[in-house]
């Protein structure tokens, strides 16, 4: 089935949600993404990359806007095909973020003279490891399709504005002792007790709040695992605490993990995995542009962001998407057609 770009992005919606992309499986979609923007849209350079699909207008505007969505979903829960009830369109991937993909590819074939230069990216693997998301091979092998004033993330935000994101890592705190019998236990050191006190130091940790740009980020320190035990009659030697910290973008990674090094000092830690946070860069004249023509206040994210690619690389990148974030990844996932219309409406008056 050919996509209309042309059509109304709710029934756009519904069209991209009828194609399966669960991630490493986006090759139909992108197929057809890109079959119709080189059909539909002969102003726009169109690039293939792998199952990423990008389009860029080159009219020699002061400034460049980039429409950023990933293509792929979680695995499919009983939610494909689509269906609407009311005012409700329901099915995988409606709000995360078939919803953001497809305003964005209706506004692309159907603005043909934008104010800025336009690049649209649809990118693949998202919702999997980090390592293998597309946008990251989009930024190895194609640098100079991601330079803009200011970047769009399609994630959901219920039409709301979100900028900037946390950062977030992952440390692993190991606990030791000496295995012996249950029955004999003043033999052994039992690890799993050693715990407790780094339990405690984290239930009893104050986070931050930080403001910057007028946007709160709310920093978190939680133990989100553990695990220990041998046997049901064995001291256990060894306790691993899993802590992630979410931190606030005035971080780097290096001074977030120093942080947690400090509150758990004395702790054998060992970083498993990071990802920095984004400054919200409010203050560019895009993003000011940008809020000031959808009439919208701009909030902190809570969560990580592919716009952190974005901060990383120097330019300015927003989360704003018609879609709802608590219904993401959920078996009844759905999207109030309403904010589809309302966000290609808005969006439609700032690059018009």
């Amino acid at each position: 089935m050919a996509l209309d770009l042309t059509a109304d992005p709710v029934d756009l919606c519904a069209a991209l949600v009828d194609v399966p992309s669960v991630s490493r499986d986006e090759a139909l979609l992108a197929d057809e993404l890109e079959a119709a923007l080189r059909a539909q849209a002969p102003h726009l350079e169109v690039l293939r990359s792998g199952q990423a699909v990008l389009a860029r207008t080159d009219l020699g505007r002061e400034r460049r806007v980039l429409l950023a969505g990933h293509i792929d979903t979680v695995p499919i829960a009983d939610n494909v095909p689509s269906r609407r009830d009311g005012d409700l369109l329901y099915g995988c991937g409606t709000s995360d973020m078939k919803a953001g993909d497809a305003v964005f590819a209706h506004l692309a074939a159907t603005i043909t003279e934008p104010r800025h230069d336009l690049t649209l990216v649809f990118y693949d693997c998202e919702e999997i490891e980090a390592v293998h998301n597309g946008l990251g091979r989009v930024e190895r092998e194609h640098r100079d399709w991601l330079d803009a004033d200011l970047a769009l993330l399609g994630e959901p935000t219920n039409g709301a504005v979100e900028a900037g994101c946390q950062g977030t890592l992952r440390v692993e705190v190991t606990l030791r002792g000496r295995r012996a019998h249950s029955a004999r236990s003043w033999l052994g050191e039992n690890a799993v007790h050693a715990a407790g006190e780094v339990l405690r130091r984290l239930s009893d940790y104050r986070a931050r709040d930080v403001d910057i740009d007028g946007c709160v980020y709310r920093e978190g320190l939680q133990a989100v695992g553990i695990r220990g035990g041998v046997a049901g009659n064995v001291v256990p030697d060894e306790c691993v605490v899993l802590v992630n910290f979410r931190f606030a973008p005035d971080r780097s990674v290096d001074a977030a993990e120093a942080h947690v090094r400090e509150v758990l000092d004395g702790y054998d830690l060992r970083l498993t995995d990071s990802s920095p946070g984004a400054l919200p860069g409010l203050a560019q004249p895009a993003a000011q542009e940008f809020l000031a023509a959808t009439g919208t206040t701009a909030s902190a994210k809570y969560g990580w962001t592919d716009v952190s690619r974005f901060a990383a690389l120097g330019i300015p990148a927003l989360n704003y998407g018609p879609g709802d974030p608590d219904l993401a990844h959920t078996r009844d996932e759905h999207v109030d057609t309403r904010l589809i219309t309302s966000a290609a409406a808005a969006l439609r008056a700032y690059l018009t």
